[in-house]
């Protein structure tokens, strides 16, 4: 694209070209076009939908490490604040790099050669040892000595006792009301949600009994697994084109079913299924005192030009899905009324899909893959049937041929009663799983935020190497919200800024008594000075 300016800049014939910035281009656009026409909603490209599946392996390695690199910041911002601890800012910088690297087209999308993704693979690995052990040295030193264990939680709501961004001693974090889990044959209970599995391994009643709802319809049944011949008219690895759903088959015969975990803290049921030359194997499961049921899926995967479909038909009447984005969440049309409606067929999530009904809604959320489609049908009895469903796994042959073969790990939830604030605490729950650690010290939230609307995203130090703690928050649920965000550290100001941390000139967040009031999804980022 460079030489292509530099030829272009005085090129006779051909459009006079010059580079300028982001910034100038802008300014220069808004004076010649002041008002535009505004088109409000997705911009959705009706074209390549695979790359939202296409190298598993490589979109895994993309999200553990946007979330390893969350944990280590957190911790090694509380640990350089509470214990003095060097703040290792090259390894984070080092490993930002490699990670935002890696996002660039074809990597993450999964439509490079085969060696780019095999390096992609080695170097999310070894960011992934370099993190991990920021994280031990961070809460070796937060942990502190002793003989117990420590569990801390890095997400931004607390989980099972543990609060958000803490940790506390092992055996003080569980709350001792709660209901356990049993197993009887294959049915899971925990007093909150009653799971049927049969025969064939796959989910024939999910039972709500806090709202006393069945979620799945008659005649069918969740945890689904489907499988699609995929080919492509144009482009392996980027197209999924709408003719793969007339060649499918569901995946219902089962080489093992047998229970792993009878509870009381957890109850769980593992099938194995074998189709081709791959084995999926699946542990469903459901915690004492959990509204969601895990699914942890292992696929041995040998197969080519398929795609894997893991299905969840939901007796719920859903005018819309509501989809995951970075920093908040869009709503879709489930319908086909239009053209561009129908376009819609693969769609893109990050950590969370809801569908629901005045009243009651339900979360399918995930740990590794972004491709889902959701459609709804309406039934003999006059009910409505909104199935959700995940891509998995595809097996293009171009560019490179051995595209997702081998070995494969995603989790996936179905949280039951779910509004969108659930779905967003779900989201975070899945992909940010508590730790533990030896010690005998818990550790306090080096930040606390009064309202789950608000969303702590981000606690590091400052860039600039001044031991100036940096906090980024959000607001989550799509409303207006206003929160109280309290410092457990001694500081002399807080700044608000823009995102590369520098001062805003007008400052309108943050209020003197550390109050904030945000409009949907606004974006914050505070800077607390410290002597």
């Amino acid at each position: 694209m460079l030489a292509a300016a530099a030829r272009t800049k005085s090129l006779e014939g051909s459009p006079t070209v010059r580079m300028t910035t982001p910034a100038e281009f802008f300014s220069t656009a808004e004076t010649e076009y002041p008002r535009p026409p505004v088109w409000s909603g997705e911009l959705y490209l009706e074209f390549h939908r695979g790359t939202y599946t296409s190298q598993a392996r490589t979109k895994r390695g993309n999200r553990r490490s946007e979330h390893l690199l969350r944990e280590a910041e957190l911790w090694a911002a509380t640990a350089a604040v509470r214990a003095g601890l060097p703040y290792p800012a090259d390894v984070l910088e080092r490993c930002w790099h490699t990670v935002l690297l890696q996002q660039f087209h074809d990597i993450l999308p999964g439509t490079s050669i085969a060696w780019v993704h095999q390096e992609a693979e080695r170097n999310y690995a070894r960011v992934a040892e370099e993190l991990d052990g920021v994280i031990a040295r961070s809460l070796a030193a937060l942990a502190g000595d002793g003989d117990g264990e420590v569990v801390v939680n890095a997400g931004p709501y607390a989980v099972e006792g543990v609060p958000a961004m803490g940790g506390v001693v092992s055996g003080n974090e569980r709350d001792s009301t709660r209901t356990h889990s049993r197993v009887e044959g294959t049915v899971l209970n925990n007093g909150i949600v009653r799971a049927v599995i049969d025969e064939r391994g796959l989910l024939t009643s999910v039972r709500d009994l806090t709202a006393d709802r069945e979620l799945v319809p008659a005649g069918t049944a969740a945890n689904l697994l489907q499988l699609h011949r995929d080919t492509p008219t144009q482009w392996d690895a980027w197209d999924i084109d709408e003719h793969y759903r007339r060649h499918g088959r569901d995946l219902t015969d089962v080489a093992e079913l047998a229970v792993v975990d009878s509870g009381p803290d957890r109850a769980a049921v593992r099938i194995v299924r074998k189709t081709g030359a791959s084995t999926i194997t699946q542990v469903v499961s459901l915690d004492a005192g959990a509204a969601a049921i895990d699914i942890d899926t292992h696929v041995d995967w040998h197969e080519r030009q398929k795609l894997l479909k893991l299905a969840f038909p939901l007796d719920v009447h859903a005018e819309r899905a509501t989809s995951e984005i970075q920093f908040g969440h869009l709503h879709r049309p489930i319908h086909t009324n239009t053209s561009w409606d129908a376009a819609r067929f693969e769609t893109v999530a990050h950590r969370w899909v809801h569908v629901g009904e005045p009243g009651y809604g339900v979360a399918v959320a995930n740990d590794s893959t972004y491709g889902h489609d959701v459609t709804r049908s309406t039934r003999e009895d006059g009910g409505t049937t909104t199935v959700v469903r995940l891509s998995l796994l595809r097996a293009p042959l171009f560019p490179d041929p051995s595209a997702d073969q081998g070995e494969h790990r995603m989790r996936v939830s179905l949280r039951t009663g779910a509004t969108i604030a659930d779905a967003v605490a779900e989201g975070y729950r899945l992909n940010l799983p508590l730790r533990s650690v030896p010690g005998g010290s818990a550790v306090a939230p080096l930040v606390t935020v009064d309202s789950d609307a608000v969303v702590v995203e981000a606690v590091k130090l400052a860039e600039d190497g001044s031991g100036d703690v940096v906090v980024r928050l959000y607001e989550a649920h799509g409303g207006r919200a206003s929160a109280r965000i309290t410092a457990g550290f001694e500081h002399t100001e807080v700044v608000e800024t823009d995102l590369l941390e520098r001062p805003l000139p007008e400052p309108v967040a943050l209020s003197g008594d550390g109050a904030l009031a945000l409009r949907p999804f606004r974006i914050v980022t505070l800077r607390f000075r410290r002597a």
